[in-house]
């Protein structure tokens, strides 16, 4: 059904072209003084056969650039259509407009000139309004004036977000291909739409295609964590298809953009997180919320770790918990790649993360018995001279 209707299409913009085009070629090549040949009919036939032979070759690709534009607008939200298809008429119409003045300018600036504006118009109109859709809704929204005062049940049903609230979550390189922002957002804590913008994505393609293998490996793992939260109903995922061609760096851009869409960034680049805050963008940094929830560690708690490698300090030894804080074993080196019970002496907190000090526990337990023999014998001692 849709090739039969391209080749309609191509059939009556043949018959256009035909009778304009044919009479101008049958003069160039002197055959215009045949009536039987220089006439619409046979005109408009020529310009039918040529454009449904061109029909024939462009069908297959035609048909698969609609399948996948139809896929791209299924995977676009209601308000993205409705605010783009509302900006580019907009658009139009002031294209049409301005077009009034040049209409009578010799061709063919007269014919090139408006449909140039066209173009224009309707591309910006486009960007406009799908880039501004919040601002779009804020300013066309209705508020129900016949909502009673003393009913409370609907005023809270139908309360809108305050301004504390962002709705989209722009997430960089190093969010994306660490990947714990996928279970954060699984688990409804990110409430809002993940907006993942197409500069970020090239980044990631150029470093799945470096040729050193770990960033390869990091680069595919982000792309694949993209496709993963895209597929996923419970997320919620959009795509940014503008860029800033005056930008280079990708940072600059994600900031840029965060405050045209006023948004948030969702990060774990210590770097981009202060220069975000520097020109008052929020940011959500995924580490510090990891490090938010670890459970505090109070000196004298006891656990057990395993050391695998030595200390900077002479006898010590390093460990990991599972969530990759490190821990310090006084005279750990003497244990390792064993499970160690230790106690916990101090711990502080760094800007790249937490750090634990320890000392293995029969130390603390071989020291609380020399003390309690100590005691034992000055308590002796003190009863003797009682006596």
């Amino acid at each position: 059904m849709k090739k039969r209707v391209i080749n309609i299409l191509f059939a009556l913009i043949g018959i256009g072209v035909g009778a304009s085009v044919m009479p101008l070629l049958w003069g160039l090549v002197k055959l215009d003084q045949i009536a039987w040949l220089n006439n619409v009919i046979v005109d408009s036939l020529i310009g039918i056969v040529v454009f449904l032979m061109l029909s024939e070759l462009l069908s297959g690709w035609i048909l698969r650039k609609l399948d996948q534009a139809e896929k791209a607008m299924n995977a676009k939200s209601p308000s993205f259509l409705l605010f783009g298809s509302l900006g580019t008429i907009i658009g139009l119409v002031f294209a049409a407009i301005i077009s009034l003045f040049f209409s009578r300018l010799p061709a063919p600036l007269g014919t090139i000139l408006p449909l140039i504006l066209m173009l224009i118009f309707g591309y910006f109109g486009f960007r406009i309004g799908t880039t501004r859709r919040e601002e779009w809704r804020r300013l066309f929204g209705v508020r129900n004036r016949d909502r009673k005062p003393d009913d409370n049940s609907q005023s809270v049903l139908d309360r809108k977000a305050g301004e504390n609230f962002h709705k989209y979550k722009l997430l960089d390189t190093s969010v994306i291909i660490d990947g714990r922002v996928q279970a954060i957002a699984k688990t409804g804590f990110l409430e809002g739409t993940l907006l993942v913008p197409t500069f970020v994505v090239h980044e990631l393609q150029l470093i799945s295609d470096s040729a050193d293998a770990l960033k390869r490996g990091r680069g595919r793992r982000g792309l694949d964590i993209i496709n993963s939260m895209k597929e996923d109903p419970e997320i919620n995922v959009e795509m940014y298809d503008g860029d800033f061609e005056d930008m280079t760096e990708v940072d600059s851009k994600l900031l840029k953009l965060a405050k045209m869409l006023d948004g948030v960034v969702v990060t774990n680049d210590f770097n981009l997180n202060k220069v975000a805050q520097f020109q008052n963008v929020p940011v959500f940094n995924i580490n510090e919320l990891a490090n938010a929830l670890k459970p505090d560690l109070i000196p004298g708690e006891g656990m057990t770790v395993t050391v695998i490698k030595s200390g900077t300090e002479r006898q010590q030894g390093v460990a990991y918990l599972e969530d990759g804080t490190m821990v310090v074993v006084e005279d750990g080196q003497y244990f390792m790649n064993k499970p160690l019970e230790v106690i916990v002496t101090s711990a502080i907190q760094t800007a790249a993360g937490r750090m634990i000090f320890a000392k293995p526990a029969h130390q603390q337990q071989s020291l609380k018995a020399e003390d309690e023999k100590h005691e034992a014998k000055s308590g002796s001692k003190n009863g003797k001279g009682k006596k």
